[in-house]
């Protein structure tokens, strides 16, 4: 049921993990919190909640390690270096981890769900809105969408212009923005302790006007950014996915 790889990625300039737990069902690439690693969702027991529908077959989860993240929230380097690798970061999921999600599910065109929690939220709806052709549906929680107010630099640099959904989105057209138009992104969040659910309303606002469809679900002030939160939340909206499919 447990599987892990690794190699040297070039596009990040480091090694890198992907691991899967389960043994068929839908592929849901899971992105860790800030600087998390792959096995992250593990150690903080999530896997554990999803136990049932991994052994049911219902879904099959991959993570891989943030390297994004650790740059932006160690600040490591300049803010430029930071933006580059945001979108180096995203280069290496659709180029490296998608296809090997692929190869294990032996599909060469198996749509993916991403999903993920603080800055992993963050990237589970940026892959989703740039890549709409391979991942189907995302799920963010707890979302931390606005990393501009994490850098020093008033405007975004171009790599990091196209890899941010609250930038590069509203300036969709043609193709792109059709295919986005038929998959979706739901945004939930508690409002409690250290959440800020007004990034995920502003998020939804730009993509409802950009006709893309989008959900927020509030889970209310008792609801703290936690992973004990999100360990009580995730497999309840795959159970309901899962029951009932859409590309």
């Amino acid at each position: 049921m447990f599987e892990s790889s690794r190699w040297f990625s070039s596009r990040v300039n480091c090694d890198v993990t992907l691991n899967r737990w389960g043994h068929s069902g839908q592929p849901v690439l899971f992105f860790p919190t800030a600087g998390g690693d792959a096995g992250e969702v593990d150690r903080f027991l999530m896997i554990r909640a999803l136990s049932p529908l991994l052994a049911a077959g219902r879904i099959k989860v991959y993570s891989c390690d943030s390297v994004a993240g650790r740059v932006w929230f160690n600040q490591e380097s300049s803010p430029e270096h930071r933006m580059w690798m945001t979108h180096q970061f995203h280069q290496y999921v659709k180029h490296e981890v998608v296809p090997a999600i692929r190869l294990d599910c032996k599909s060469s065109d198996i749509g993916i769900w991403a999903t993920g929690s603080s800055i992993g939220a963050f990237h589970a709806v940026a892959v989703t809105c740039r890549f709409p052709d391979i991942f189907h549906r995302a799920l963010g929680m707890s979302g931390t969408y606005d990393l501009m107010r994490f850098t020093e630099r008033p405007e975004p640099t171009d790599y990091f212009f196209v890899s941010s959904p609250l930038h590069f989105v509203p300036t969709l057209g043609d193709r792109h923005l059709e295919l986005l138009r038929t998959r979706h992104i739901h945004l939930a969040s508690g409002e409690g302790k250290w959440e800020n659910i007004g990034e995920s309303f502003r998020l939804a606002k730009m993509f409802g006007d950009m006709g893309i469809p989008n959900w927020v679900d509030s889970w209310g002030k008792e609801s703290d950014h936690d992973w004990m939160t999100w360990r009580a939340k995730l497999p309840a909206y795959l159970e309901n996915w899962t029951e009932s499919p859409t590309s």
